[in-house]
């Protein structure tokens, strides 16, 4: 699996800039944890070959034992826990305090590498920037400049460089693998349990290959799946009594590695931040999704009523998605669920001809043309497949890069109609041909 490196540092020395270099992103937010400060999020590391996930963490101060930055210390050291290795950032600038050393005092006691970069250090003599740092015991300290990237793919890489090539997992062609996500208490294990607890159900446990993560292998009419337990901590043998606990690694590991992937709500709680977050991460993922609204029995029409509503104020994103109001406990809707499961894998799945999609596309830009930008108006030749989980369509043209975002997204649910991609994120890839002329006087 991706190892998870994570970006340590007191306030203000360059963390958030880091992030989102080696994100190759802006604003790469994909997830906040429970309870947390909006300072601690998790990306996908995009600098050079090897995938990895990569976390970045509020203002580590270890001393403050109450308030608000305790509670970010507190989660730093969690964040620090989950990581295979840690990228100690600290400022070249402002050069070497107090609390660098207090927090270098607790890295070196981690049985986990520990890098550290000088950070801004654009425009200065690194090496003697960088000097004073040895003081810290964390081994060569590396002069970087996150803002300009200078050293950035060099520190990856002396990060990366202890951990093996990830082996490609195990493909079962027949198997369709489903991870189950949500926050804690929001009925995963019991609808697990309601799953394989059932006398028609085949079920074992088999050890994944994401760290603690076990896939609950089972057959559900006639057909096989492997549940992926985002927990992360059911013992073999111990199905019937798992502990939640939410582990954001394990659970954005569990979801990459998914097939479909089962989002689940609580019906007797507001849909929070996090609810919202997991789903985005899901759909970036390119993961076919169901969502399950959990603890329906009982509710009254009211309640039901304030729930959807919720649904569509703040998981609008999710218009492609089935959704399915479920009691785990009672076990009430699930064969519709799984139905559900079995269809946004096949529209995951699903192969698009090239003479079809192009129709559609011609079809589509006749009713309504793409707007002109000035003199131009962008004009689409053809369209193929280009992959699939998620189903990728390749518009071929003059000018598309001018296309607006709303007249992709008209695109994108006129394929999906006509192909009944329902359940599936859909990627669209604009591929303007070259002017030969462009270069010429």
């Amino acid at each position: 699996m991706k190892p998870t490196i994570a970006l340590v540092g007191r306030p203000n020395v360059g963390k958030s800039t880091l992030f989102n270099r080696l994100t190759r992103s802006r604003d790469a937010i994909v997830a906040d944890l429970p309870g947390l400060t909006r300072d601690r999020h998790y990306g996908h590391g995009r600098l050079g070959p090897r995938p990895f996930l990569v976390v970045d963490t509020g203002g580590f101060e270890p001393l403050v034992k109450e308030g608000i930055l305790h509670e970010m210390a507190r989660q730093t050291e969690q964040a620090i826990a989950e990581a295979d290795a840690i990228i100690f950032v600290v400022d070249g600038r402002g050069g070497l305090t107090p609390q660098d050393k207090e927090i270098a005092n607790k890295l070196r006691r981690l049985e986990r590498p520990v890098f550290v970069a000088v950070n801004k250090t654009e425009g200065m003599n690194r090496g003697v920037v960088a000097a004073e740092f040895h003081e810290l015991g964390l081994g060569e300290p590396l002069a970087i400049s996150a803002a300009h990237g200078d050293g950035v793919r060099n520190l990856v890489d002396m990060a990366l460089a202890g951990f093996p090539e990830p082996e490609p997992e195990e493909e079962r062609p027949d198997v369709l693998k489903v991870a189950i996500a949500g926050r804690p208490n929001v009925g995963k294990s019991t609808l697990i349990n309601a799953l394989i607890g059932e006398e028609r159900v085949i079920a074992f446990d088999m050890p994944g290959t994401t760290r603690d993560a076990i896939y609950v292998d089972f057959e559900r009419g006639g057909r096989k799946y492997s549940l992926v337990d985002t927990a992360g901590l059911r013992k073999k043998g111990r199905v019937f009594e798992a502990i939640e606990k939410f582990s954001v690694v394990k659970t954005l590991q569990a979801i990459e590695s998914a097939h479909v992937v089962i989002l689940m709500l609580d019906a007797r709680q507001d849909i929070s931040d996090q609810d919202a977050h997991v789903a985005d991460f899901v759909v970036r993922s390119g993961r076919a999704l169901v969502v399950a609204v959990n603890k329906w029995d009982g509710l009254e029409a009211y309640a039901r009523e304030q729930v959807r509503e919720a649904m569509g104020r703040k998981l609008k994103f999710l218009d492609f998605a089935r959704v399915h109001f479920i009691s785990a406990r009672e076990n009430q809707g699930l064969d519709k669920l799984f139905q559900s499961v079995d269809a946004a894998y096949a529209a995951a799945m699903a192969k698009l001809p090239t003479p079809k999609l192009t129709r559609v596309l011609l079809d589509a830009v006749a009713r309504q043309a793409p707007p002109r930008q000035g003199p131009f108006r962008p004009k689409m030749r053809y369209a193929h497949q280009g992959g699939s989980n998620p189903p990728i369509i390749v518009i071929h043209g003059n000018a598309l890069e001018k296309i607006p975002v709303s007249y992709q997204r008209y695109l994108e649910n006129t394929f999906r109609e006509v192909f009944r991609l329902n359940g599936t994120p859909l990627r669209i890839q604009f591929n303007t041909s070259h002017n030969p002329y462009a270069d010429k006087d």
